[in-house]
């Protein structure tokens, strides 16, 4: 697979005139467009809504081209929950999937009529204890536990997780939320990241289906809606292949009418709650080589460390890149390429085969639309660097501003020690 930016250099000349490198941008008409692909997927079911898994790009103008797409959000803090009421998100286009939650964040997504989901069965009493009557709609978190396979091949163990509610605490906790006149419930998984196979939904649904059908009943509990989350990957690397959501959504079309038409509840709704799959191929990280160093390895130094992108540094991930205008020469030099951290670990990538850099070059990091900059921090000091739209019409807007030293220091300003500084810089 062919991976080519959706900027050119000569664009790239264009936008660093106004927004100096590094910056993430994301391609407006990339994400609308995937956005209609997973829509027609699984438009066979009447009540499916995608929830935007705000963690991976937790910018309110990304948010907003959800909902004008028709999507919710799935949120899991309080000030993700923020994010989803500031930007007009109301019930029931917000889902809360979260874990170890406090009292508080449990209060406000009642109060912005988040439909809550329950990690786990003690959470449903904490919840009763500290906020009081539950709301009409309610989710629940499956952990099917053992190991989760498709096809023979082993595609997560889930007991390891710590994530959700067991076979046998489903049924307790169904049972006691709907003597609390809980009317409406959910039922949740995450049994697998980034899978790169059009089977995962289908296995994930086949199993979520099988249980929803026998809470209903052992509890009687109206099963609503169930939200196979996310976990829908993409290709991070050349020998990948995109998954085909068209594939996913009859797959588990065909799974809904074998497992739910023999129980009459062929009025279920299917939620999904994705986020790499969303955005994470329509953004880039754009940098500029500002340094070179020949020691016993050729290394490139960008202007970008891992505080704009540390999934390399984090879990050792692949992330294409392009140097802007060499798309066709030959890749025939062997770089780390590295940021400027004081940790040797903060490489974008190590032995990777490039064309020649040369001292401002363009230096393009792909798929970085989701889990980028969201994931950024300020270690060393290192302060995160602006996010910009392509617009549809080729236009690109400013959509959060890079950060400054006066940022960085603001949580200090009860001291007031750093006025001068800030000032001078």
């Amino acid at each position: 697979m062919k991976k080519i930016p959706f900027v050119t250099k000569e664009q790239l000349d264009e936008i660093t005139k106004t927004y100096p490198t590094p910056f993430h941008i994301y391609d407006e008409k990339g994400i609308r467009d995937n956005l209609h692909r997973v829509k027609e997927a699984f438009s066979w079911n009447k009540g499916y809504r995608e929830y935007f898994a705000v963690k991976a790009t937790p910018n309110p103008y990304i948010l907003q081209i959800m909902k004008e797409e028709g999507c919710g959000l799935d949120c899991a803090t309080e000030t993700e929950l923020m994010m989803a009421k500031a930007c007009g998100f109301t019930f029931p286009k917000i889902f809360f999937s979260s874990n170890d939650t406090p009292a508080r964040a449990f209060a406000y997504a009642k109060k912005v009529g988040a439909i809550i989901n329950f990690d786990d069965i003690t959470h449903i009493k904490y919840f009763e204890d500290n906020v009081g009557e539950f709301p009409d709609t309610v989710c629940c978190r499956f952990n099917a536990g053992g190991v989760f396979k498709i096809s023979n091949f082993i595609m997560d163990t889930p007991e390891e997780a710590k994530y959700g509610f067991t076979r046998e605490q489903l049924t307790e906790g169904f049972r006691y939320l709907v003597s609390k006149g809980v009317k409406h419930f959910g039922l949740h998984a995450f049994l697998a990241s980034n899978t790169q196979t059009n089977d995962y939904y289908p296995a994930l649904a086949k199993i979520l289906f099988k249980v929803a059908v026998e809470l209903h009943e052992e509890t009687g509990a109206k099963i609503d809606f169930i939200n196979l989350s996310g976990g829908v990957g993409i290709p991070y690397e050349l020998d990948g292949e995109p998954n085909d959501i068209a594939v996913i959504g009859e797959g588990v079309h065909k799974v809904y009418d074998e497992i739910f038409g023999p129980a009459g509840m062929t009025d279920v709704a299917i939620f999904t709650e994705m986020g790499r799959y969303m955005t994470g191929p329509y953004g880039h990280l754009v940098t500029t080589a500002i340094h070179e160093k020949h020691i016993y390895k050729d290394y490139i130094g960008l202007d970008a460390c891992a505080a704009d992108l540390m999934r390399p540094m984090m879990y050792g991930a692949y992330h294409h890149i392009t140097v802007a205008g060499k798309e066709n020469a030959p890749c025939d030099h062997k770089y780390d390429v590295t940021g400027g951290l004081c940790e040797n670990s903060d490489k974008f990538a190590v032995d990777r085969m490039l064309p020649k850099i040369d001292i401002g070059d363009y230096v393009i990091l792909h798929d970085t639309g989701a889990h980028g900059y969201s994931m950024g921090y300020n270690y060393n000091g290192m302060l995160k660097h602006a996010e910009l739209l392509l617009k549809e019409d080729g236009s690109v807007q400013l959509i959060r501003r890079a950060e400054t030293p006066a940022d960085y220091l603001a949580t200090f300003d009860f001291t007031h020690i750093f006025d001068d500084v800030v000032k001078e810089w």
